[in-house]
């Protein structure tokens, strides 16, 4: 149940395809200088980082949101890498996206929505001359120049010929879908079209002959829904295309992460897999500016979607494959390569912070580059210099240059400047606690702004979801530490088992025994933190989403009495239903340890034996349940069914449902009324 990080541009895809009016910065009002889920709206979002190709200049978008439109709008910008010079370069009621520099450095390319379908589009690099190139049946998701310049690749959904079609014959009204295999749908879509990658002509002004490369193949590249065109990428010579596929269908995709690496030269058309045999999730290949090696991420143990993601190189002359970071106990993500091929940059959370490091291809070595606590989530080559946007829980993204000697970073754009000047944020601080079997866990506790410790205030465990991955400086835009303790709480943020960055050993100790030792790490946080004078141990309360409210039900029917409210988004509530109604099986059966039908599986016996459903018996405290109707991967009757044992139960209880959501809350205005509803309760019950 990762979190979603492509889902913000499909978002605004459809919105682009239906703007009218132009969004940019939008003005809030401010009654003191506290954040509000207005002020949160109000942010602009950076992304999007593209160095160009002479290494001095910078192409970054920024999205900005309207409430009262409902729907958001991104631009493009321009910045020197020294911070200079910074500038906007288009202004319209149509997002761009996906805009890189052309190789040349002569014109940057962009996506953009034009008569309801997305397109390629190019315009000088001042903004002038915006032109259209283009006109692809269905619009394009994605693309990328090749290095010569002759040729670019795309991707756009593709829908295949069903093999039930004679049954529709003369019913073009019908609503009914036939299926007779799993992965039907998908976290919030039904599978009826499918991700493909394109390659096309390109003569510098206009696109020709294009073709399929996964022609009536009923897989998906990228990878949905997490998967971008960093799984796709062009070889240095233009002469292959490599990219990231699970060619497994139905039943088999459902139940195995096996993605490969494959390998389409563009002169004869031949595909080959380039990581047959390896097991796990192999994704996101990146080409050596020399052309001698190609890296990629990669999990080793099929089934387990949280397996450590490791490097592997590929000499390109012998074949010869190398798991560059073999005894390094850290993910790896975002790997970019140094101008003279002799260095891999990646980033990699630690002790709740993700850093930037780089690989040393001759000295076989790593070196860790930025410290502090602070997420660096990507990170580009300049003229001497890293380019990397960075957030913390109370600094919204922007983009830093990096003297990768000293590991110093200066701040070169200024996004949310103006509005942060407005706004007290809370202290964040870092703490170390003794779990009940004797381990040390990082907990973050972030205070209120204005925080007087002789005054006692109510008190929020969050409980992450995932239920592995980081628990880092992310800036979010709805689970927001910093709104949060601006509406006068305290917040909790304990890395329990299972937390990413302290091993991998740590983070699969929550696999088979979501109920055990996180449960505990849970209560340690709480009660260690409750006997704090400034903690109102008679007003605590425990949020959380996915596994996160899988553990708020959990413990709603085991804290004795510690918690007051209780507030679960997209939470699961029963397990053994929850087998059978997701559609990731590969994430059920690693997790719960198999099928609840399998008596002698002493793992899974034990799982479900301790969902939570089977403890609201003990449920006696007010609770507040969220889902949502396209929520694929915890579906809605999990919540609803919670929701009715409360009420049932005869506890007090409250239950947001939103039609037109998934797993995440996207539009504007449904943002804003989660927080409403979400401060409501806890101020109702905790103050």
């Amino acid at each position: 149940m990762k979190k979603l990080s492509a889902v913000f541009a499909l978002l605004l895809f459809s919105f682009a395809a239906c703007a009218q009016e132009i969004i940019g910065k939008q003005d809030v009002e401010l009654e003191n200088d506290l954040m509000t889920p207005e002020v949160l709206w109000a942010f602009g979002r950076v992304g999007g980082i593209e160095v160009s190709p002479d290494g001095n200049t910078v192409l970054y978008g920024v999205s900005y949101y309207s409430i009262d439109q409902n729907k958001g709008n991104r631009d493009l910008y321009l910045v020197d890498i020294n911070g200079e010079n910074g500038k906007q370069i288009t202004k319209t009621a149509k997002s761009e996206f996906n805009a890189v520099w052309r190789p040349d450095g002569k014109k940057i390319g962009f996506l953009s929505a034009e008569n309801g379908s997305v397109q390629l589009f190019e315009m000088n690099p001042d903004g002038s001359g915006r032109k259209q190139i283009s006109n692809f049946d269905g619009g394009v998701t994605a693309f990328k120049y090749s290095p010569d310049q002759t040729k670019i690749l795309y991707t756009k959904e593709v829908a295949l010929k069903s093999k039930f079609e004679d049954l529709y014959k003369g019913l073009p009204k019908t609503t009914g879908r036939i299926n007779n295999d799993l992965m039907y749908r998908h976290w919030d879509q039904w599978v009826d079209t499918y991700s493909h990658v394109f390659m096309a002509d390109y003569d510098g002004k206009t696109i020709s002959n294009d073709i399929d490369l996964m022609e009536g193949e009923a897989y998906q590249s990228p990878l949905k829904p997490f998967g971008g065109i960093e799984q796709v990428n062009w070889s240095p010579d233009s002469k292959t295309i490599a990219y990231t596929s699970k060619k497994l269908i139905g039943k088999a995709a459902s139940l195995s992460t096996n993605s490969d690496i494959y390998f389409y030269n563009t002169v004869s058309g031949e595909t080959k897999n380039i990581s047959h045999g390896m097991m796990g999730f192999d994704v996101s290949p990146v080409f050596s500016p020399d052309g001698k090696y190609v890296a990629w991420e990669s999990m080793e143990r099929e089934g387990y979607e949280s397996d450590q993601n490791r490097m592997f190189i590929m000499n390109l002359e012998t074949g010869d494959k190398t798991y560059a970071t073999k005894g390094f106990d850290q993910n790896v993500g975002n790997l970019r390569w140094s101008a003279d091929s002799k260095k891999i940059y990646f980033t990699s959370d630690w002790h709740g912070a993700f850093q930037i490091y780089a690989y040393n291809i001759k000295k076989a070595d790593i070196k860790q580059i930025t410290t502090g606590l602070h997420d660096y989530r990507s990170v580009g080559v300049a003229n001497k210099k890293l380019i990397a946007a960075k957030q913390t829980m109370s600094f919204p993204t922007e983009i830093f240059a990096i003297d990768e000697r000293k590991g110093s970073a200066t701040q070169i754009t200024f996004t949310n400047k103006e509005l942060l000047s407005r706004i007290s944020m809370g202290k964040t601080e870092e703490r170390w606690m003794k779990t009940a079997d004797g381990k040390d866990m990082q907990v973050f506790v972030i205070y209120p702004p204005h925080f007087d410790a002789s005054k006692k205030y109510p008190t929020l465990l969050y409980c992450k979801g995932g239920p592995q991955g980081p628990l880092s400086q992310s800036f979010h835009y709805r689970w927001n530490y910093q709104l949060m303790a601006a509406n006068g709480y305290i917040i909790v943020a304990p890395a329990r088992r299972g937390v990413s960055g302290f091993g991998q050993a740590w983070q699969e100790q929550i696999s088979g025994d979501y109920h055990g030792k996180s449960m505990q790490d849970y209560l340690t946080a709480i009660d260690e933190m409750a006997k704090e004078p400034y903690v109102d141990e008679d007003k605590l309360g425990a949020v959380g989403a996915s596994a996160g409210g899988y553990a708020v039900y959990y413990l709603a029917g085991i804290h004795n009495q510690r918690f007051k409210a209780f507030i679960a988004h997209d939470g699961i509530f029963n397990e053994e239903a929850q087998y059978l109604e997701t559609e990731e099986m590969w994430f059920e059966n690693w997790d719960k340890g198999g099928p609840f039908w399998e008596k002698d599986n002493e793992v899974a016996q034990e799982a479900y034996a301790h969902s939570p459903h089977k403890l609201v018996g003990n449920w006696d405290t007010p609770i507040l349940i969220i889902h949502s109707e396209k929520d694929y991967r915890v579906v809605v009757t999990q919540g609803m069914t919670a929701f009715n044992a409360a009420v049932l139960r005869g506890v007090p209880a409250e239950y947001l449902y939103f039609p037109d959501e998934n797993h995440w809350i996207l539009q504007p205005q449904n943002a804003i009324l989660w927080q409403r509803v979400f401060f409501n309760w806890l101020d109702k019950w905790l103050k």
